[in-house]
């Protein structure tokens, strides 16, 4: 089974006797309510997704991530996990304390050991991560809207937020554990933030077709308008797996975290993630975790030349279509037809239909996972 990244899963969940000492001394602990997109970040920390971090950012790793995309240990990171805070609630903090996390319902999540506060420039932030300062990219408009200070150390998480996807949740050490039960050596997996077509269908099964199993992995959280809801994205590939892929080499299992749209390093962040559940490759596409037109189109592959230590191996998949001669899904490197054969797989063309009540042809959807879509009233995020 492949190491995790930094050569070990971490593992900060209280359980038992700890997770009860924890919550008696909360009692008298300073509060600090988060949202839900902090609460994914916390549960990922606790059980490991985002393994070798223990907690939130200091301002050295912070530093060292947006300048060299790397953590001060040398270890690759792209994308900084953070807690922001505004300059009043963490002048009430003091360094070396305890601080309880709170959802907005006031249920205790974590425990926060802060270490350090600091300052940061959020335009400079957005630049490094994003490559741009626009406010009109969504990843932009969240830096942006932070709060002035962030707050960093280690944190020990008291307990998952239920959600109505809880059955299709695994953690790391679950994944391990089900892959090696499955003898599994080899596992591609698949990000995704959409319902499937037939040209996902075709790189997921041509990446399965050299490894042991398949991993579809859709990021389930805050998203921008037009995207599918989550429970869209879910029922839809329950249907294809369930109709078009070998069962016994095919896991769907959630990552609650929201999308960043960070392009190319979080292409490098998603292929961290995926190895700490135990996949040895993942799939690269097109504009991958891209918005608007911010990144060049394999900006999202060539990231990859800047992190031969990775050591989960991306599979690239630069273009693929429908040829109506050859029948089937294809690509520029097998198919020799002009292009007025192909059918590109546009995911707006898609949603337009699907918007109109229409069926997308069989060349781009398989038509029981459209009408798996076209169930739902509104399939879209407002």
């Amino acid at each position: 089974m492949i190491q995790p990244h930094g050569g070990k899963l971490v593992e900060r969940a209280l359980s038992g006797k700890k997770k009860d000492e924890a919550l008696a001394g909360a009692a008298k602990a300073p509060r600090l309510t988060i949202d839900a997109e902090l609460i994914s970040d916390v549960e990922n920390i606790g059980s490991g997704v985002y393994s070798p971090l223990e907690g939130f950012l200091g301002e050295k790793d912070f530093k060292s991530v947006l300048a060299a995309r790397r953590l001060a240990s040398d270890v690759a990171w792209t994308v900084p996990i953070v807690l922001d805070a505004d300059p009043e609630t963490a002048d009430g903090l003091k360094i070396g304390q305890d601080v309880v996390l709170a959802a907005e319902d006031g249920r205790p999540v974590a425990i926060l050991h802060l270490l350090e506060k600091y300052g940061y420039d959020k335009g400079e932030t957005a630049q490094k991560v994003f490559g741009t300062r626009d406010p009109a990219h969504p990843g932009v408009a969240k830096v942006l809207g932070q709060k002035d200070v962030l707050l960093g150390g280690p944190i020990d998480l008291l307990e998952m937020t239920p959600t109505p996807f809880d059955r299709w949740k695994l953690s790391p050490k679950e994944t391990r554990v089900l892959f090696e039960s499955k003898g599994w050596k080899t596992i591609a997996a698949f990000q995704t933030r959409n319902t499937p077509h037939l040209g996902h269908e075709y790189v997921q099964k041509a990446a399965a077709t050299f490894t042991d199993g398949l991993f579809i992995n859709p990021v389930i959280g805050r998203k921008k308008k037009g995207d599918f809801k989550d429970e869209v994205i879910l029922a839809s590939y329950e249907e294809a797996i369930r109709r078009y892929y070998v069962r016994e080499r095919t896991v769907l299992a959630i990552l609650q975290m929201e999308m960043r749209y960070a392009g190319p390093r979080e292409a490098i962040h998603h292929a961290i993630l995926r190895k700490n559940f135990g996949c040895t490759h993942i799939i690269i596409g097109r504009d991958h975790a891209g918005v608007g037109s911010y990144y060049p189109p394999f900006a999202a592959q060539d990231i990859f030349e800047d992190f031969p230590d990775l050591g989960i191996q991306p599979m690239f998949f630069r273009s693929f279509s429908y040829c109506r001669t050859c029948g089937s899904v294809v690509n520029d490197k097998i198919c020799p037809h002009p292009a007025e054969e192909h059918i590109q797989f546009s995911g707006t063309k898609i949603r337009d239909l699907l918007v109109r009540g229409e069926c997308p042809p069989r060349e781009l959807m398989r038509p029981e996972v459209a009408e798996v879509i076209m169930r739902f009233k509104d399939p879209f995020n407002e």
